[in-house]
């Protein structure tokens, strides 16, 4: 008989290997894009950047960093319950989030090898960070006897297609938010070391300077690419990506508050932070901010959070089908009112905000 404390809820493809989480518009997503653009692109106003970008790969700060010690050898069967059930997605979500990383970075690498010799092997070494990520949160999962097969998920996930400048765009975010999120954790665990549930937390100092490289690195192209920055195009896209990245981790952490809790932190206050970081980060590259002190900003995702509760007492009632989606329509409606609200809401000008000449 399985312990009912080591596998909390979830459903298994085989013995130990859990069927990974049903894809929806909050769950990390797998990307394509034209590889024969990306070819294409002229990196050389930059190239000395991505050069020095790419020996930093080379040097590989982190290659003796990912090996479990002996705080590992140990029954976790004391992080039970609802805490269990908790920790365990936030390792699947962080593990599927690494390994979309590494397919990403290694089909470009593959693709651009013989074309953009430079921008391959960074894409390279990127990949080979995002596998030891996705590897060692795995291996955390198994230590509360479950995993991923990662090649499954590789076969089953659905592809977002994006053009370079969308990837470039949504990538150099999900690192430079990535890097914010683990050194707030760290710090946070250095100061409470009795909040720290579980060893993997130890690592995230070092971790985090991976997705700093990796942000670093896309920050790099797009300035190669300055069409990409310097339009009126570029002030919209930009807002668009900054609101889908912060509005995403703002509503997914806010459902899963009883984590953070676990953690000592407030998963509120920890999301205002990451995003306040990371939209000061984002604007030394991209023209705008998005005005994250108005006073209307939170409490629109506020609302949408409230809506998010609706939506899922809804799905879990007995009503039929056709009559919940007449129920949710009403919350949908609200939620596009809200983000459209967000959206419009009049940005920063991100020279100005770090005093810079552009």
């Amino acid at each position: 008989m399985v312990d009912s404390l080591k596998k909390p809820g979830f459903e298994e493809m085989r013995p130990g290997v859990k069927v990974p989480s049903k894809e929806t518009l909050l769950t990390p997503r797998f990307y394509t894009t034209d590889f024969d653009e990306m070819a294409r692109m002229d990196i050389s106003v930059n190239e000395d950047e991505l050069k020095a970008i790419l020996e930093e790969f080379r040097i590989d700060y982190n290659r003796h960093h990912f090996v479990r010690d002996a705080e590992f050898e140990q029954s976790w069967d004391h992080i039970d319950g609802e805490t269990r059930q908790l920790f365990i997605e936030f390792l699947e979500r962080s593990c599927t989030a690494e390994f979309s990383g590494f397919l990403l970075y290694k089909e470009l690498g593959r693709r651009l090898k013989d074309k953009s010799p430079v921008l391959a092997e960074c894409f390279n070494l990127m990949s080979r960070d995002e596998a030891r990520h996705a590897g060692f949160l795995n291996k955390a999962m198994s230590d509360f006897n479950l995993s991923l097969d990662l090649g499954f998920l590789t076969k089953s996930r659905s592809y977002t297609f994006f053009k370079p400048k969308f990837i470039f765009y949504a990538t150099y975010l999900s690192e430079k938010i990535g890097y914010w999120r683990y050194i707030t954790i760290y710090r946070h665990l250095e100061q409470h070391p009795e909040d720290r549930i579980y060893p993997i937390f130890r690592f995230f100092e070092n971790w985090c300077q991976d997705e700093n490289r990796h942000g670093d690195f896309f920050d790099a192209i797009m300035r190669a690419q300055p069409q990409m920055l310097n339009d009126w195009r570029a002030k919209l896209w930009s807002r668009f990506f900054l609101l889908s990245v912060f509005g995403t981790m703002y509503l997914n952490d806010i459902q899963r508050k009883d984590f953070y809790a676990t953690l000592g932190l407030d998963a509120r206050e920890y999301d205002i932070l990451v995003i306040k970081k990371t939209n000061e980060t984002a604007g030394r590259v991209f023209p705008v901010m998005l005005n994250v002190d108005h006073p209307s900003f939170y409490e629109r995702l506020d609302i949408c959070v409230r809506n998010n509760e609706k939506l899922r007492e809804i799905s879990n009632s007995n009503s039929p089908k056709f009559l919940q989606f007449f129920q949710k329509l009403p919350i949908y409606i609200s939620h596009g009112w809200q983000f459209l609200n967000l959206y419009l809401m009049k940005p920063l000008d991100a020279a100005s905000a770090h005093g810079q000449v552009r």
